[in-house]
């Protein structure tokens, strides 16, 4: 039997966050009903945050009910504290994305908030979206490397973790390389550690600020992992990670997986066609290797 990796695209999200002018609402539901008619059945549509500190997000919530309309798509909107989550509860998206930082800089510098402060709002929400029948995913930033600290010591990282997991023994939870410059066998080791521990619950959210976003992605399938993040047109960056630039393009990940036999369920002109999309969104920093490629154009 074939084996199958899961992709959610965040280009949408994060993708769209950091570009300075805003990008119209009609633009971003284009994207998502690209993505949609690709094959992609995974999406974060955007995040519930302050419009002063995230102004690009501010229109969430309409990109959302565009969303809601393509029939087979599993929604995600981030949620970074009890007022976002209140927004995303009223929203009909059937996902939340909670997050914080594994390391206490990068989680003042995004969230204004110290770890256990952000700790003890998330717990509570996991308790809240799971009495409301809400799927709910808990994403670690920084778990291999912080902008601010350096490498992340993997005790530390998997501390953070072992008490996500105890606050919903289904829960599933994303390790991130926020910056982009964790190593494939760091990746690998942390992702073994962690299904030793607790069982296969975990995804990958990767960057390519350093270039090894695809090899960590294949490091994470060798140990295990089946859920990945990535995006269209390799756009991306957190703004609150200097430096960071996209996430690992999507395009490049089913490229792999389908070189690797690893079924995707993604139509690959349609992908292309959608990265394309978003790599032409104005203010972007589009990123990725394999658009370039005469021969893939070929191939689709």
């Amino acid at each position: 039997m074939t084996e199958r990796a899961i992709i959610s695209d965040v280009a949408p999200r994060d993708g769209l966050q950091s570009i300075g002018p805003f990008v119209p609402t009609e633009t971003k539901i284009a994207m998502v009903r690209a993505l949609h008619a690709a094959g992609i059945r995974r999406m974060e549509i955007g995040s519930f945050v302050s419009p002063r500190a995230v102004p690009q997000m501010a229109d969430t919530g309409e990109v959302l009910k565009a969303a809601l309309a393509l029939p087979g798509l599993e929604s995600t909107v981030l949620v970074p504290n009890r007022k976002g989550f209140e927004l995303a509860a009223r929203s009909g998206a059937q996902r939340l994305g909670l997050f914080m930082s594994a390391t206490e800089s990068h989680n003042r510098s995004n969230l204004n908030r110290t770890r256990e402060e952000s700790f003890a709002d998330l717990a509570a929400i996991v308790q809240d979206a799971n009495a409301a029948g809400l799927l709910v995913r808990f994403n670690l930033s920084t778990v291999f490397h912080c902008p601010f600290e350096g490498v992340v010591p993997e005790e530390e990282a998997l501390g953070w973790v072992e008490r996500i997991v105890a606050l919903d023994p289904g829960m599933e939870i994303a390790l991130a390389d926020t910056t982009g410059n964790a190593s494939p066998d760091q990746v690998r080791r942390m992702f073994e550690r962690a299904h030793h521990l607790w069982g296969e619950r975990f995804a990958f959210h990767g960057h390519d600020t350093y270039g090894m976003g695809v090899a960590n992605v294949s490091a994470a399938w060798e140990a295990g992992v089946r859920i990945f993040d990535s995006a269209a047109g390799g756009l991306g960056g957190c703004p609150f990670a200097p430096g960071a630039t996209g996430n690992v393009a999507t395009e490049d990940v089913v490229w792999l997986f389908h070189r690797m036999g690893v079924e995707t369920g993604i139509d690959w002109k349609g992908l292309l066609e959608a990265a394309d999309l978003a790599a032409a969104v104005p203010g972007g920093t589009p990123g990725g290797r394999l658009r370039g490629v005469p021969a893939v154009r070929q191939a689709a």
